[in-house]
């Protein structure tokens, strides 16, 4: 794999590394929010494409939290595994953007959603050494432009692409050996697919390189009449979800920054911080548990 090279990382300015619980920044919960910020949500997350080159009371808004709080970017439309070329004008946008509000960590869903425009849906990559190679090379080519590592997301997908030469698992670890890059963690993806394509999601969760873990998701889906799980981010996490987050924590310790997603049915804000405040609690049992491990 090619070393991510110094001098292109972009000027991180002495801020603190992002850890802890954190949550989705919504539009929804600005007012509640400017009422007062929950001690136990420790950053936000955004999508620079909802938010870079707002002007207005939008942008006021946006300064109002970053100069007061810790925030996280996470891509919704690179589409790292399309075939149509890299968004470079984007990629420069999210930079400065980054930069201009103090946020040093950004993630990507590893997916493709875009051909002559966008799709509006994450779509799986074929499992083949073709697909490693040229995905490989688009995240180099983002993560030279960002000036920093990037973590790719283990997507939610509803399909499977024939003519597989490798396991989902391989997959993401050849691409995140061979580019260099981090992983994204996202639990609720995992057991999403697992219920959908009948695997076991703890089996699936150990395959990956879990220790380039640097950011962690967790959400809550919707079950079809007919048993398919949505990844719709518009519910509560479930007990099995929660278990699976512990089980990862198990593995990677509970210093990785991990993000409660919630897009749609969006509940008062003391809702959502119980469920924050759940992964803060998961997060501080994480060193207990691994201590006990090696006393026994």
């Amino acid at each position: 794999a090619r070393p991510f090279p110094k001098e292109n990382r972009m000027p991180q300015h002495a801020m603190p590394p992002t850890r802890g619980a954190g949550l989705g920044f919504r539009r929804e919960l600005i007012e509640p929010l400017k009422a007062g910020v929950p001690d136990t949500i420790s950053f936000f997350e955004l999508a620079p494409e909802n938010w870079a080159g707002l002007g207005g009371r939008s942008a006021r808004d946006l300064r109002h939290f970053t100069e007061r709080h810790l925030f996280v970017c996470h891509g919704l439309s690179l589409s790292l595994g399309g075939i149509a070329p890299l968004d470079e004008s984007l990629l420069r946008r999210t930079r400065s953007f980054m930069a201009e509000h103090g946020m040093t960590l950004y993630t990507e869903h590893l997916s493709w959603c875009a051909d002559d425009s966008h799709l509006y849906d994450l779509l799986p990559i074929p499992l083949s050494e073709k697909a490693v190679k040229w995905t490989v090379d688009r995240i180099r080519q983002a993560q030279d432009i960002l000036g920093m590592r990037i973590g790719i997301e283990n997507a939610s997908y509803y399909i499977a692409p024939p003519g597989a030469e490798m396991s989902e698992t391989e997959f993401i670890s050849a691409i995140v050996r061979d580019a260099d890059c981090l992983l994204h963690l996202d639990v609720n993806n995992i057991y999403v697919n697992s219920c959908n394509f009948g695997f076991d999601a703890g089996e699936f969760m150990d395959a990956l390189p879990l220790e380039r873990t640097c950011y962690v998701h967790v959400a809550g889906h919707y079950v079809e009449p007919d048993g398919l799980l949505i990844d719709t981010h518009g519910a509560e996490v479930i007990d099995p979800v929660w278990s699976l987050l512990a089980a990862a924590y198990r593995r990677i310790g509970g210093n990785v920054p991990t993000c409660l997603e919630r897009d749609f049915n969006i509940p008062d804000l003391a809702a959502l911080t119980a469920e924050v405040e759940h992964i803060a609690r998961l997060q501080a049992a994480a060193p207990a548990a691994a201590a006990a491990r090696r006393a026994a």
